[in-house]
């Protein structure tokens, strides 16, 4: 099984490829298209991300001591946006979840390159996981 960091540099080598923004925003778009549809029962108010240009549902399942995530949305950017933070921080704990570093999204040129209010849906998507790591961590392990 692969770290959270060589989940990052994989992402980070992916978008290399591309020289041009359009094409790693075109690559963005292919990841939204990669994720499995949510479903329609999670899509609740009580999962919507606020913050977001676009409608953007996330949900979190604590199983033995990992963080499972699952995200959907209406626009098929935000999706890639989605995709990119649910591959790297999947299935880790919420120790590791809080405590790394998302500089790999700087590296992809992600935050530079995204419109103010998808940046604002970025961050509020990562506020959202690491609270729910907060979350996990409190009422299954000890502090």
């Amino acid at each position: 099984m692969m770290t959270i960091q060589e989940k990052a540099n994989e992402i980070v080598d992916e978008f290399s490829i591309f020289e041009d923004w359009m094409d790693k925003y075109n690559y963005l778009i292919d990841m939204g298209k990669e994720m499995e549809p949510m479903e329609e029962e999670s899509k609740t108010k009580q999962n919507l991300i606020s913050g977001c240009q676009s409608q953007l549902w996330l949900t979190a399942k604590y199983d033995k001591g990992k963080i499972y995530l699952k995200a959907d949305s209406d626009a098929i950017i935000t999706k890639g946006i989605a995709n990119v933070l649910i591959r790297v921080l999947n299935g880790e704990t919420p120790d590791i979840i809080l405590n790394y570093d998302l500089s790999f999204l700087d590296k992809i040129g992600l935050q530079e390159h995204l419109s103010p209010t998808r940046s604002n849906g970025l961050v509020s998507m990562i506020r959202q996981i690491k609270l729910y790591a907060v979350v996990f961590k409190s009422k299954y392990e000890q502090i």
